[in-house]
């Protein structure tokens, strides 16, 4: 008998990649979806596609019902807005799903957070024993962290076989929202180094990032564990970039101003992006970016290696080959 899972978030770019995955792999597949979202890939991948809200309880335990896995990828993304409306979607319908399943003979409920709930400095090898901060820089990295111990506490108290990922920043085909952002960026002019370029990204492609996630379904040591994940190996922001612009014939971004006087106006400009995003203000450096644009992100994916065996099949080269191979492809869509 195939395996039945459940996918929150399969309309978006991670969790339709799994559903995707999960199909190839003989799954049976089943997405929550919200009523009026495109479902047309999950329908031509056979996928069956249950409506409803993730903060309904009653659709929610109907789409449970039966599944062996839980692979929750759902989440409101973003770097602007009051933080209560992002504790509904990221922490209170993750309430409710959990609740779903709580007393279900379940074989893994994975949970998708981000390397994001990790404080906002540089990072050279972070693992996942650095304490969490209680207060973030914005809405959605407040509560993923805030998700993330409402799920591990279902764990320990309900017995939920919760296994957390923290992937970071996630690239790939089929992503209509942060690289097409870029891309118009980079064609304008827009983008321009900020002291950050010699710095590493924490980038995964997302084909590594679903492997990743077979691998915490299937592994018995994962349980009550949280995994950083990445590619596996140091992508500075000129190479990110340069892959970029050189698959696209875009302009590179540049060095405008000399390092010392970059790195006072960020400290300025970030201090201003925090203190607009926390009261729902334009930012004219949101924190988000700042982290993307300035910090060192390099996060230790050691102990998903040691436990769960990860070994990332698609390297950074190869993962941005096929991204920018599908941007040319998709273009008129952007």
């Amino acid at each position: 008998m195939p395996s039945t899972c459940l996918i929150t978030g399969a309309t978006g770019f991670v969790g339709g990649h799994l559903a995707e995955a999960a199909k190839g792999r003989g799954w049976a597949v089943r997405a929550l979806a919200r009523p009026g979202s495109d479902t047309a890939l999950l329908d031509r991948l056979g996928v069956e596609v249950c409506r409803g809200d993730l903060g309904d309880a009653g659709a929610v335990g109907k789409a449970v019902e039966g599944a062996e896995f839980v692979f929750h990828c759902a989440a409101k993304v973003g770097d602007r807005g009051p933080v209560e409306e992002y504790r509904a979607a990221n922490v209170e319908a993750l309430r409710v799903l959990l609740d779903a399943v709580k007393a279900r003979p379940l074989g893994r409920f994975v949970h998708m957070s981000s390397l994001g709930v990790y404080a906002a400095r540089h990072h050279h090898g972070t693992d996942e024993g650095e304490p969490l901060p209680d207060r973030h820089i914005d809405g959605y990295t407040q509560t993923k962290v805030e998700s993330e111990r409402l799920a591990l506490q279902y764990q320990r108290e309900h017995g939920v076989p919760v296994v957390v990922l923290r992937p970071g920043f996630v690239y790939g085909p089929r992503d209509r929202t942060v690289m097409p952002k870029l891309v118009r960026r980079l064609a304008a002019g827009q983008v321009h180094y900020l002291g950050g370029d010699r710095r590493v990204l924490n980038t995964i492609y997302v084909g590594n990032l679903v492997e990743a996630v077979f691998l915490a379904a299937k592994n018995p040591k994962a349980v009550g564990q949280v995994y950083n994940l990445t590619d596996g190996e140091p992508v500075t922001r000129q190479r990110f970039f340069e892959a970029v612009c050189g698959g696209l014939d875009l302009p590179l971004p540049h060095q405008r101003l000399p390092r010392w006087l970059a790195a006072l106006v960020v400290r300025v400009l970030y201090r201003q992006g925090v203190w607009a995003t926390r009261r729902g203000r334009p930012a004219l450096l949101p924190p988000a970016r700042y982290k993307f644009m300035v910090l060192n992100l390099d996060f230790s994916i050691d102990k998903a290696r040691r436990e769960l065996e990860y070994r990332p099949r698609y390297t950074f080269d190869q993962g941005m080959a096929e991204t920018v191979a599908w941007y040319k492809q998709n273009a008129k869509e952007r």
